[in-house]
């Protein structure tokens, strides 16, 4: 079984050490298996990601690194599209002889018809197109594994969307964490900072329109630290009300006399930016923040309780893992490899050193990280005042950006992200790389630059309008 949930950071749930009780029944499952602390998406957000998991490849090599138009067409090589090099992930368990079954509304969301490939059986129970609560989920879900739960040879993907904005679950979650400490960053100062950025989803500029229709919830601007831990009470309500659901779930095997025989595996598309680069609830940029994800794996008779993993992995490498498991070798055209050997402990030749990191949605941007370095390479901010080399000491300073004072390293990164291209392209080659078209149109998708130049002015940021108009095509030409 693969929980997959949208949005969701590893550092606000209680097995990664946060200190609200937000993942009781997730942390139950870490405790009885293996937790991954270095776990990322190798693209953000929801559809590199996803297109990731249903591909095997990195989406360098997918193609679908932003959401739609240029640079966000999903690809498998025509001659070979379903040969023994580029399976899909479901086709491949299927025609295995594994039952594959999604409980997911993603497809229908991001008219991402690709996701629908292979499975045996796609609930997509509401049309809601991921605005959809868990307890909407768990009305298919638990009915599904009341019938077919003892079953063998199946695999069940569940996609929970409840800590992706603006979060809606009913008062009572967020109230649990009103008088609870929240994270201390951003402090009031930092927030009064990022006050002056005018970028979609600022403090400032919080919402993309005048008249936004928000949950009564939901605060208007991030003006200082009660609007912010206003927002951060209701992104632990979405987890606290999707953790308890999963919790439905494994009392629901539990009855079946089956919970210690199921193997768990709980993961998310990516993160969330809560301050980080300025942003608020939101998923853009190759940031820790972002692409940082939780990776927990029970697998009885394999993993060790309460077991942590400190080495670099991908998501993609999950997909493989899965392959591994069920006894079929991982297709040669994929790029995750699997984690097998870490989970049996016996992981003395793991030798990834560092992590490619992208996102094309709304900037263009390469990253690298490494153990101490996150390096951010932006070929095009979109409406983001960044700077076009950053560079983060994750030993110091997680926000303070120290490329001049390093440029041994910054060379070093450089080096890293053009023969990783170099690489990929030596490796697959079908298509070209989509960055480069993404770089070619501007990262501006769900809205256009002039309309976001429009909504300056409206708001009387007269001079930021005026800059944002300033820009050529990309900031850095």
């Amino acid at each position: 079984m693969y929980i997959d949930v949208d949005s969701l950071r590893p550092d606000h749930m209680g097995c990664y050490g946060y200190t609200r009780n937000t993942t009781p029944n997730i942390d139950k499952i870490a405790k009885q298996g293996v937790r991954f602390t270095r776990s990322y998406c190798e693209a953000s957000p929801c559809v590199p990601s996803r297109a990731s998991f249903i591909s095997g490849k990195y989406a360098i090599n997918h193609g679908a690194l932003t959401h739609f138009g240029p640079g966000g067409q999903f690809y498998h090589p025509g001659a070979e599209r379903y040969s023994t090099r580029y399976p899909f992930f479901t086709r491949y368990l299927r025609e295995a002889g594994y039952k594959t079954i999604t409980i997911s509304s993603f497809g229908d969301r991001h008219q991402a018809w690709w996701f629908f490939a292979g499975w045996n059986e796609i609930h997509s129970h509401t049309l809601k197109r991921g605005n959809e609560d868990a307890n909407e989920v768990n009305e298919h879900v638990l009915p599904w594994i009341q019938e077919h739960g003892a079953d063998d040879n199946y695999f069940l993907h569940i996609q929970y969307w409840d800590p992706h904005g603006f979060y809606t679950a009913p008062d009572y979650y967020a109230e649990q964490f009103v008088d609870q400490p929240a994270p201390a960053f951003p402090s009031d100062e930092m927030i009064q900072q990022h006050r002056h950025m005018y970028h979609p989803r600022s403090a400032r500029m919080f919402h993309w329109a005048i008249t936004p229709n928000i949950p009564r919830k939901m605060p208007h601007e991030i003006r200082n630290r009660t609007d912010y831990e206003q927002l951060i009470n209701l992104y632990d309500a979405g987890i606290s009300y999707m953790d308890e659901h999963v919790g439905q779930i494994i009392a629901a095997y539990r009855e079946l006399g089956i919970e210690d025989e199921v193997t768990f595996i709980v993961s998310a598309d990516h993160g969330e930016s809560f301050g980080e680069q300025g942003i608020y609830m939101e998923h853009g940029m190759a940031t820790e923040s972002v692409h940082h994800i939780p990776l927990i794996m029970r697998v009885p008779g394999l993993t060790t309780s309460g077991t942590a993993i400190d080495q670099f992995v991908y998501n993609v490498d999950v997909v493989a893992t899965i392959a591994d498991l069920v006894g079929l070798d991982v297709p040669t055209g994929w790029d995750g490899r699997s984690l097998a050997p870490l989970l049996r402990q016996d992981g003395d030749n793991w030798n990834r050193d560092y992590l490619v990191l992208e996102h094309g949605l709304y900037a263009c941007q390469r990253a690298v990280r490494d153990e101490r370095w996150h390096f951010i390479r932006t070929y095009d901010p979109g409406f983001y005042q960044f700077d076009p080399v950053v560079l983060y000491d994750m030993h110091d300073n997680e926000s303070v950006n120290v490329a001049a004072l390093h440029p041994d390293i910054v060379a070093q990164m450089d080096h890293r992200i053009v023969e990783w291209v170099q690489e990929n392209r030596a490796i697959h080659g079908e298509i070209g790389d989509p960055m480069e078209d993404i770089i070619q149109t501007g990262p501006y998708r769900y809205i256009g630059k002039e309309e976001w130049i429009t909504r300056l002015r409206e708001v009387g940021m007269t001079a930021e309008a005026d800059e944002l108009a300033k820009r050529k095509h990309s900031a850095y030409e």
